[in-house]
């Protein structure tokens, strides 16, 4: 297990994924780690919610009911609030790392992923 930084209580994940359990599975594994996070099931509504929280990193799902991941990221870095914002994608899909990377992603975990991978993750991006 990743040791807890005193100051991952002040960092904010935002996790979109249209599967509840795995969003209460990360959030779980996140509040643990210490951090807060808010999820969002719906694509339509990342980029309000990304510029409400104000996260300091967003886990997001390739492939969403509705709508495409790849499009939410590019998106997301085309948006003056939350170009900045680093996007680690999240999918099973088997050629998702380099989509997500061309997508615009900062990083990418393939799914599914060990909880020691995926806190390492986050916290490279918010160090």
């Amino acid at each position: 297990m990743v040791t807890k930084n005193k100051d991952t209580l002040t960092r904010k994940i935002l996790i979109v994924d249209d599967d509840p359990d795995i969003l209460q599975v990360m959030g779980l594994v996140l509040k643990r780690e210490g951090y807060t996070s808010m999820p969002v099931f719906v694509g339509s509504e990342v980029i309000s919610a990304a510029t409400e929280y104000k996260p300091d990193v967003i886990l997001l799902d390739m492939l969403l009911s509705g709508v495409d991941g790849r499009f939410i990221c590019q998106d997301l870095k085309n948006t003056n609030a939350t170009r900045k914002i680093p996007i680690i994608m999240i999918s099973a899909h088997p050629a998702a790392e380099q989509i997500s990377i061309e997508a615009g992603a900062d990083d990418f975990i393939p799914k599914p992923f060990s909880i020691d991978l995926f806190i390492k993750s986050i916290e490279k991006h918010i160090s």
